[in-house]
């Protein structure tokens, strides 16, 4: 089969269109010819080699996003079937093909029957982003209804799943983002409130959209010294989420408001073995909400392909995404 590879880690351009063996089926997994592909930032930091303990060995095709239709099934695999349309976050790292292939060998655990309602580039955008947003809410904070919730990078990858799952939840939301636009697409998704962290400081929006008292739930998706602006921001006895914590900080705030942090690293499953069958039950559940209305991809307006992987990467490393950078298979 084709696939898009890297023999070693750096810049974008490492990325090469190559003949390589087609997996082989095996028990509890399924082929899956891949039609669509997300790029998340963890993809590009694998790709800049800044990860080697969770990265693939090269030559290494990467991209853990997909969606595709059932090729094949292995043994012991009864939830599928050959034609089945699914999609999941099931490779592109230790151990693991990717998704930037004609094929791609998955765990039956790790992927579920693509929302119906969405094409395969919208679910491809999906699983990375509604994972992670789901499990630190829902798994992690265990967000109630009424609680007030706040949603940094509004326009991004996660924090856009983030508002509609937490206004499913009940919350009431509150996102921060760094323009008009994007403070008008958080209000689109559903936010009640929304904060221009570039022109308002950490106390004057608490005291605004909370009278003062803080935050139930603070999603924190950007890391460094914002996630000493969540700190912050977090009521007592709040919960604070983060997706980015590999810095130093300061943990006095935490235990001045007795307030709990949650670190999710989403891709876990996969590296341990440990809670696969959880992910594919998890993006089972987002696939209802998608059918429902009530869950929906923001894709950037720019498309990509495989073969033009290397620049779907220098747009996401840009910072000028909205959304989600979606690549289809051209291979």
């Amino acid at each position: 089969m084709k696939a898009v590879v890297i023999e070693s880690f750096g810049a974008p351009d490492m990325f090469t269109v190559q003949e390589v063996s087609k997996p082989a089926v095996k028990p509890g997994h399924l082929l899956i010819r891949v039609a669509a592909s997300g790029v998340n930032p963890i993809d590009t930091r694998i790709r800049q080699g800044l990860m080697p303990s969770v990265a693939p060995d090269t030559p290494a095709i990467l991209h853990g996003d997909v969606a595709g239709t059932v090729e094949a099934i292995g043994d012991g695999v009864t939830r599928f079937s050959p034609g089945d349309e699914v999609y999941g976050l099931a490779g592109g790292f230790k151990g693991f093909g990717g998704a930037l292939a004609e094929y791609m060998l998955a765990d039956a655990d790790l992927v579920a029957l693509k929302p119906a309602s969405l094409s395969m580039s919208e679910a491809a955008a999906l699983p990375v982003v509604a994972l992670t947003a789901w499990q630190g809410l829902f798994d992690r904070a265990r967000l109630q209804p009424g609680q007030r919730v706040l949603v940094h990078a509004a326009a991004g990858g996660v924090g856009h799943i983030a508002i509609q799952l937490a206004k499913w939840g009940g919350a009431e939301v509150f996102a921060t983002a760094s323009s008009e636009t994007k403070l008008a697409i958080a209000a689109k998704l559903g936010a009640d409130g929304v904060i221009n962290y570039r022109s308002e400081a950490v106390e004057d929006y608490v005291r605004r959209c909370t009278g003062g008292s803080g935050f139930d739930v603070v999603f924190d998706t950007v890391g460094r010294e914002n996630l000493d602006r969540s700190f912050a921001a977090a009521g007592t006895g709040g919960h604070v989420v983060a997706i980015a914590a590999r810095s130093t900080h300061d943990l006095s705030p935490l235990h001045a408001k007795g307030l709990t942090l949650h670190v999710v690293f989403t891709v876990l499953p996969l590296l341990t073995g440990a809670g696969r069958k959880h992910h594919g039950e998890t993006l089972a559940r987002l696939a209802k909400l998608a059918d429902e209305g009530l869950l929906r991809p923001l894709l950037d307006e720019r498309r990509f392909t495989f073969t033009g992987a290397a620049d779907a990467h220098r747009l996401l490393e840009s910072g000028e995404a909205i959304g989600k950078v979606v690549l289809t298979n051209d291979l």
